[in-house]
């Protein structure tokens, strides 16, 4: 069932601990089937290196099992509500990563301090409320501090990133912690200046509409 989806979401769930993201079994990807709404999601509390891609959960939008021997991730009622909620979004990714995790038990945003902030986020990454684990008052959280870039950080926990893709939303989650570990570090030594609303779209802008490549009519 979703082979596709089943191999992408497993291939992101492999990034996250080579990508420094997690340790040991925390974290998780998932991704949302657009025309099934199914989704796909990491077992709870398999190891990275063991875990392969039939090990993967498939779920529907109310939590009912469809495929897997496994159970799935605690955090499973949270992706679920952010999916029920955000129709453009197919891809979440939750880590504990340590810099951008530091903000968040401070229960502060990232401010946008640094064009790649801009780029990336259009604006501070938001920090939204403490909230329980008891079924999905995270994801509502989550959801009710979202803006329009593809990450918040949740108080006293952790990080969210989420895009039209699992793996868009891998990538959000590692451009978190690079942002993040870069304010860190620039916090200690002195109090930057942020960048004006002006300054913070030319660069939202140029990052969405111009970077990277499009494939030219008539080029191979």
């Amino acid at each position: 069932m979703l082979e596709r989806l089943r191999q992408e979401v497993w291939r992101m769930n492999q990034e996250l601990p080579r990508q420094g993201l997690v340790t040991m079994t925390s974290g998780n990807v998932s991704g949302r089937d657009p025309e099934t709404n199914y989704v796909v999601i990491k077992p709870s509390g398999v190891r990275f290196e063991e875990m392969k891609p039939e090990d993967l959960v498939v779920v529907d939008l109310d939590g009912n099992a469809l495929e897997g021997v496994f159970r799935p991730s605690v955090d499973l009622p949270n992706h679920l509500y952010i999916y029920r909620h955000k129709s453009g979004i197919n891809g979440i990714v939750h880590t504990h990563s340590n810099y951008a995790t530091s903000f968040a038990a401070l229960g502060q945003p990232i401010r946008p301090y640094l064009t790649a902030i801009a780029d990336e986020f259009g604006g501070e990454i938001p920090c939204a409320e403490y909230a329980s684990n008891e079924a999905d008052n995270i994801g509502r959280a989550v959801v009710r501090a979202m803006n329009r870039g593809p990450a918040v950080l949740l108080k006293n926990h952790g990080v969210f990133t989420f895009g039209p893709s699992p793996s868009a939303a891998l990538k959000a989650a590692v451009m978190v912690e690079d942002v993040a570990k870069t304010v860190y570090l620039t916090l200690l030594r002195g109090k930057p200046d942020e960048l004006s609303p002006d300054e913070i779209e030319k660069w939202w802008d140029r990052y969405h509409h111009r970077y990277g490549q499009e494939k030219m009519e008539g080029v191979r």
